[in-house]
C-alpha cells in the first residue's frame, strides 16, 4: 500500500509537469463517459415514456378509425374523412370476431364551451359509451362515469377532463354544475383521472365526455361515428384480431377485391416501435460519438504517457540500477495513466448524472438512471487509461541501465 502511495505521488508531479496535455487526456475520457451515460439514460427515458402512451391507450387495444390514415415516422394523420363506420359495426365486430373481449365505440367533434362567464372557444367533445373508462384504461377521480341506461335516454352528462374542469371552475368542485356544451346545457357528474398525451398526441385532459347517444342525437344529428376501440382477448393474439377485423368491415361495408378500404384498424404499438427505432438510432449514433471520444481520450493518455518516459529516461535508469523491478516500473505508469482515466471518468460520471436530472426536470421526461448504463461507462473509461498505458510502460521497462549511464 504504501509503495502504491508513492508511486500516485510521482505519478502526480509528473503530470503535473504537462498540465495542458493532461488536461486534454482528460477531457477526452471525460466527454467519453459523459456522452455514454447521458445517451444510455435518455434512452432508457424515452423507451419507459413510449412504453407508457401504450398504457395510456389500454391494454391490448387496436383503434378502428373511419376513412383513409397515413402513417409516418411515429405519426398517425387522417386523409381522408368516411361516413361508414356505424355502431353496429362495433357490436359486429364483438359478436363476429372470436379475439375480442370489449369494443368501445367513439365519435368526436370541436364545441365551445360555456360556464357562467367562462368561455372555452375549441374543446373536444367525445361520445362515448359506459365502458369506455375500462377499455381505455382511464379513471374517474371525482364523481362517477355514466351508465348504459343514461346512455340509452340520451341524458344530457358530461363527464370532464381534467384540464377543462380546472378552466371552468378553478379550485371548485364541478359536480352537479351545469355547462352549455354548444348549445346543450349539460350536468356535469364526474372529473377524470390526470392522463396527459397519449401516442395519437391528443392531450386527454383537455376533452369532455357525453354518452354516445347522446352526442349523436342532441349535438351532431348523426350516426356514423369515427372510432372503434378494440379490446383483445391478449397481446399476442393482436395481429390475428386485426386481421379478422379487417375481414368484417370489408364484407359489411361491401368493398370489394382490389378495392381501397374506407377504414384503418390502427395497432398503436406499431407507432411506439417506429418510435423505438428512432430511439434506438439516436443511442446508436450517441455510442459511437462516445466510443471516437474514447479513442481521443486514449490516444492523449498514449501521447503524453510516451512524452512522460522519453523525458525521464533518467529517472527510470537510475532506479533499475539501484534495483527497481521492471513490475514496480510498469505498475508507476499504469497507476499514471489509470490515474487520468479515473479522473476523466469520474467528472463524466457526476456531470452526466447531473446534466440527466436536470433535462428530466425540465422536459417532463419520465426519470430513468440506467446502473448497468454507469457501471459500463465508468469501466470504460478506466479500460482506456489501462489500455493506453500499456505500451509506454513497456518501453519504459526496455530502457537498460547502461545505456542511461552512456549517455
Amino acid at each position: 500500500m504504501k509503495r502504491v502511495a508513492i508511486n500516485l505521488s510521482i505519478a502526480l508531479r509528473s503530470l503535473y509537469s504537462f498540465k495542458l496535455r493532461t488536461a486534454l487526456a482528460v477531457l477526452g475520457v471525460f466527454l467519453g463517459t459523459f456522452s455514454l451515460i447521458v445517451v444510455t439514460n435518455l434512452s432508457s427515458s424515452l423507451q419507459k415514456k413510449a412504453e407508457e402512451e401504450v398504457a395510456r391507450l389500454g391494454q391490448n387495444v387496436l383503434v378502428v378509425r373511419s376513412g383513409t390514415i397515413l402513417r409516418h415516422g411515429g405519426q398517425a394523420r387522417l386523409l381522408s374523412e368516411a361516413r361508414t363506420l356505424a355502431p353496429e359495426d362495433a357490436v359486429a365486430i364483438l359478436n363476429e370476431t372470436t379475439l375480442v373481449a370489449a369494443v368501445s365505440p367513439s365519435s368526436h367533434k370541436v364545441f365551445p364551451l360555456r360556464y357562467e362567464h367562462v368561455k372555452l372557444n375549441a374543446i373536444l367533445v367525445t361520445g362515448v359509451t359506459s365502458n369506455f373508462a375500462e377499455v381505455r384504461n382511464f379513471r374517474v377521480k371525482e364523481g362517477r362515469f355514466f351508465s348504459d341506461e343514461e346512455d340509452r335516454r340520451l341524458e344530457r352528462v358530461v363527464v370532464l377532463g381534467r384540464k377543462v374542469a380546472g378552466k371552468l371552475f378553478g379550485e371548485e368542485s364541478p359536480l352537479g354544475r351545469h355547462i352549455l356544451v354548444f348549445r346543450v346545457p349539460c350536468r356535469v357528474i364526474g372529473v377524470m383521472e390526470e392522463k396527459g398525451v397519449d401516442a395519437s398526441n391528443v392531450d386527454q385532459d383537455n376533452q369532455v365526455f357525453v354518452p354516445l347517444g347522446t352526442f349523436l342525437r342532441r349535438l351532431v344529428n348523426q350516426s356514423f361515428i369515427n372510432t372503434i376501440y378494440v379490446q383483445t382477448v391478449s397481446d399476442a393474439v393482436m395481429t390475428e384480431s386485426r386481421r379478422q377485423i379487417e375481414e368484417l368491415l370489408r364484407k359489411r361495408h361491401n368493398i370489394g377485391p382490389g378495392q381501397k378500404d374506407d377504414f384503418a384498424v390502427i395497432d398503436l404499438k406499431d407507432v411506439i416501435a417506429l418510435k423505438t427505432q428512432a430511439i434506438s438510432m439516436i443511442s446508436v449514433l450517441g455510442r459511437i460519438a462516445a466510443g471516437v471520444s474514447f479513442t481521443i481520450g486514449a490516444l492523449g493518455i498514449l501521447s503524453i504517457m510516451i512524452l512522460i518516459v522519453s523525458e525521464r529516461r533518467m529517472e527510470i535508469g537510475i532506479r533499475r540500477a539501484v534495483g527497481s523491478r521492471k513490475r514496480d516500473i510498469v505498475l508507476q505508469f499504469l497507476i499514471e495513466s489509470s490515474f487520468i482515466s479515473l479522473l476523466g471518468g469520474g467528472a463524466g460520471v457526476l456531470f452526466g448524472v447531473l446534466v440527466c436530472v436536470v433535462i428530466y426536470r425540465f422536459s417532463g421526461l419520465p426519470f430513468a438512471m440506467a446502473p448497468l448504463g454507469l457501471e459500463a461507462s465508468f469501466a470504460a473509461s478506466v479500460a482506456v487509461g489501462i489500455l493506453a498505458g500499456i505500451y509506454p510502460s513497456r518501453r519504459a521497462t526496455a530502457i537498460q541501465p547502461v545505456d542511461v549511464i552512456r549517455s
